[in-house]
């Protein structure tokens, strides 16, 4: 359906379309900022440029090919995971870095900085299109006018980030936190497993604890004196452990409550829950003080 030029539906729809590009290719340009902001000057105008163009590329396919790519199984799982890979990427720190704070690029060079963010755009992009395309009501000018303009947003957003970050680097872990829901949004919503979501809630909750804590990790972690740095794993670990027996109790229909167990097989089970993650954790503390100890006598030697 397209829609007159300059009528009343038509400057609606290209509105709605501008505030999508506002709210959605500011999570591109963020991306792009972040990757490249530790590049040389002339380097960064040059990963900014075909970043962008990129990001559009990919969009213009997805708009004629979004319905086809959708219909693939596992895509937007595997799209969910591959941003939780660029997220902790992100946010870990570079180990050749004079100082040890996370406002060190995760891409030391051009192809690596550009090859994260295609891969990035290629997967945030699809509700970008998919948004893009249900406010243009079919609209072909309409689809086109929303890629070009979020052109400008992602180039001076991608700048603004650099500068950002140069001045304020816990910027950086804005973008780890926003490709994790992205990551999260995406993996709840794959055709594979929107009825297994449906039918246990708590795993949701689950999936949530296991893709923040993954992604943004390695941010605490290096925050973290040495003694505290477990609880990066313990605690989300303890989250899961926890909610794992709800998830446990809807799939078999067994009760996890203490106060409602009504044989000594509930019991046990209750018991396990709040008493069997202690060995587990004890278990992991010893394996990383071993692997510690054992990578300083690597050191001395």
């Amino acid at each position: 359906m397209e829609l007159e030029i300059f009528s009343a539906a038509f400057l609606s729809a290209l509105l709605t379309i501008i505030l999508i590009d506002l709210v959605l290719a500011g999570d591109n340009a963020l991306i792009i900022g972040l990757v490249a902001r530790n590049l040389p000057k002339k380097t960064q105008n040059k990963v900014i440029f075909w970043g962008t163009f990129g990001a559009i590329a990919i969009r213009a396919a997805m708009a004629i090919l979004v319905v086809y790519i959708l219909a693939v199984p596992g895509f937007m799982l595997g799209g969910g995971l591959a941003l939780v890979w660029i997220a902790r990427k992100l946010l870990t720190p570079d180990d050749n870095a004079e100082t040890s704070h996370l406002a060190k690029a995760p891409a030391a060079t051009f192809a690596g900085a550009v090859r994260t963010i295609v891969i990035a755009d290629a997967v945030m992009g699809v509700d970008n299109v998919l948004a893009i395309g249900g406010a243009a009501h079919g609209s072909i000018l309409l689809i086109v006018l929303g890629l070009a303009i979020s052109v400008p947003i992602i180039v001076w957003g991608s700048q603004l980030v650099i500068k950002l970050v140069d001045r304020y680097p816990s910027v950086i872990l804005l973008g780890g936190a926003v490709l994790a829901w992205t990551a999260y949004s995406m993996i709840v919503r794959e055709p594979l497993l929107v009825a297994w979501f449906e039918a246990h809630p708590a795993t949701k909750l689950v999936v949530a604890i296991l893709i923040f804590s993954i992604s943004l990790g390695p941010w605490y972690s290096e925050r973290l004196s040495e003694h505290m740095k477990p609880l990066v794993v313990l605690l989300p670990a303890l989250l899961v452990w926890m909610l794992s027996f709800e998830v446990a109790a809807s799939v078999w229909k067994v009760q996890v409550d203490y106060l409602l167990a009504k044989d000594e097989g509930e019991y046990l089970l209750e018991g396990l829950r709040w008493l069997g993650w202690l060995p587990l954790a004890a278990l992991f503390l010893w394996v990383r003080e071993q692997l510690i100890q054992r990578s300083r006598r690597t050191a001395r030697s």
